[in-house]
């Protein structure tokens, strides 16, 4: 059966940049079993798979795999599908919202597309806040892992922790980027977990983060920007950071190690001290398209 797919690169405005994203269209009738051996044909940090909504207000049913397991939410399956399918139906305008349908639950989404057709902006609210999982590793039982010493670990009041949304992330704030850029790949002592470095981006202003992570128990040995991992970093900030009530804008650039440079978008709103809501956002651009004949 001929399948449509369209690649995108996500969290960046550039061809060749960012993180990239297989997305198929008609994937009514693949059993699990077939979107897993698609995601390993394609071998990018994760494919989506789109199927009508379950409920018709809802614009699509996802599914989202990386090369080895399937996933409850990701960030920039979410931005990339989101933009493709306001692409895919004009007749909305450029500006629209619909929700997504994703394991994690109903993701709200709000797009903007170029007037090109090429790619465009979307945003979304996370359906779950960030869960706190406790402290993370030791800094001398993390560093032998990233091939740092463990002085590198920590910055300011943070300390390694552990947050999910879904999927679940040891985060690791290491000194300077010096450190970040040293760091090797590595697996996170909690096979769940995918392991989040950050620190903060001396070229950036306000509250502005250089990060990395690794995922190789997912398949993923790095990944040039991941959103769901800058969801859960939410709450990292809200344990760490002395953050006020308001609205409270995060850039997070991701990738730069790998010549993937990635930016994405973080907003909290924060309510009587409690975190009330977690948004991402970013740009996708269209790559390539062709047919899948499976």
């Amino acid at each position: 059966m001929a399948r449509r797919f369209v690649t995108l690169d996500v969290f960046t405005e550039q061809r060749l940049a960012g993180n990239p994203l297989a997305v198929v269209l008609d994937a009514e009738g693949l059993d699990t079993a077939a979107m897993q051996a698609i995601a390993q044909e394609f071998n990018l940090s994760e494919t989506v798979f789109v199927m009508p909504p379950t409920e018709a207000r809802h614009r699509a049913s996802l599914r989202i795999f990386t090369p080895g397991r399937e996933l409850p939410f990701a960030g920039h399956p979410t931005v990339g599908t989101a933009v493709l399918l306001a692409l895919q139906d004009p007749s909305r305008g450029d500006a629209r919202a619909f929700g997504l349908e994703e394991r994690i639950g109903i993701v709200p989404c709000v797009v903007e597309t170029l007037a090109d057709g090429s790619g465009g902006r979307a945003r979304f609210r996370l359906p779950i806040l960030p869960e706190y999982l406790g402290p993370g590793p030791e800094p001398a039982l993390l560093a032998p892992l990233l091939g740092l010493k463990p002085a590198d670990i920590g910055t300011g009041r943070h300390a390694p922790s552990r947050h999910g949304v879904g999927p679940s992330f040891t985060c690791v704030p290491v000194g300077s980027v010096t450190a970040l850029d040293a760091a090797r790949p590595a697996q996170a002592p909690d096979p769940n977990d995918g392991l989040y470095l950050y620190t903060p981006d001396p070229e950036g202003t306000g509250l502005s983060w250089r990060v990395r992570m690794f995922a190789p128990n997912f398949g993923v040995t790095e990944d040039p920007a991941t959103g769901s991992a800058a969801s859960a970093f939410a709450g990292v900030l809200m344990q760490f950071e002395a953050l006020g009530d308001g609205t409270h804008d995060v850039a997070i650039r991701q990738g730069e190690a790998m010549g993937r440079p990635s930016e994405i978008a973080l907003q909290l709103t924060i309510e009587a001290g409690a975190l009330r809501s977690v948004e991402i956002g970013g740009a996708a651009v269209i790559v390539a398209d062709g047919t899948l004949h499976v």
